[in-house]
């Protein structure tokens, strides 16, 4: 791609696989890169949602495919991908912004074992397995960019909240991890850290842990899907050549490193 290649066009001929696409941060990015020219391959696991993201996105006459997946299911990530490569024959971009929260205002005393395996198998291991597979295709093609949407959380630790915390941490260890080991290949491996995001999945966060997330934030408001979805499109363009293994910043000022 030219360095001087119009930002509407940024995504021209490429395809973009987006977890959690329905709602949320996914369909965020997912709209954003459609509108920059990309084919998308919109995974969720929530079928009525996604077929209503769908409509959207053809009634905006963008590109996509709708694939239903659990990401923390082996067998369903690799028939997503396999769906994804048969319709449009390759993928360039891959962005996991499938998570969950799990319990919040939760000490670990009183933190549910099962409920650390439901966030782990979400986050960390659904992280691993989206880019395992994405990895898969792009080293066929010698080109690829991946994203791995990590927390704040995972970079400074939120109390009282152990399991989204240490697997989102877990995340960040993944990316640094891959960035090295595909560097030399023409695919970058980068993460995102955002602070607290407006977005549906916080509706259930428990108010006085969502109000001390806030408070730790200089910019003292949230962040919104909009911004996060603009440095995500950056993060995975072509011209973002020389950044792998990185953990970007999207906190309002929380994160200082």
């Amino acid at each position: 791609m030219n360095e001087y290649t119009s930002i509407l066009a940024r995504f021209k001929d490429q395809v973009a696989v987006v977890s959690g696409a329905a709602d949320g941060l996914g369909k965020a990015i997912a709209l954003r890169l459609a509108g920059e020219g990309a084919k998308m391959v919109l995974f969720d696991f929530d079928r009525l949602q996604l077929e209503k993201t769908l409509i959207e996105f053809k009634a905006r006459g963008y590109a996509a495919i709708g694939v239903e997946a659990n990401i923390s299911l082996e067998e369903e990530v690799i028939n997503g991908f396999a769906e994804a490569y048969k319709a449009y024959g390759r993928i360039d971009v891959m962005i996991n912004s499938a998570g969950i929260v799990g319990p919040t205002s939760t000490s670990i005393l009183d933190y549910p074992v099962a409920d650390f395996d439901k966030v782990y198998q979400v986050n960390l291991r659904g992280a691993f397995l989206m880019a395992k597979y994405a990895l898969t295709y792009m080293s066929k093609g010698g080109y690829g960019r991946i994203l791995l949407l990590a927390s704040i959380a995972g970079k400074e630790g939120n109390p009282f909240m152990a399991g989204y915390s240490s697997t989102k941490a877990g995340v960040i260890g993944l990316v640094k991890g891959l960035g090295k080991e595909f560097a030399t290949t023409g695919i970058t491996v980068n993460g995102l850290a955002p602070a607290v995001i407006k977005t549906a999945m916080n509706e259930h966060t428990a108010p006085e842990q969502l109000a001390y997330m806030t408070s730790k934030i200089p910019m003292n408001r949230l962040g919104t899907v909009e911004e996060v979805a603009a440095i995500s499109s950056y993060i995975v363009s072509a011209e973002n050549s020389f950044s792998t293994g990185f953990i970007y910043d999207i906190s309002g000022g929380r994160a200082t490193y």
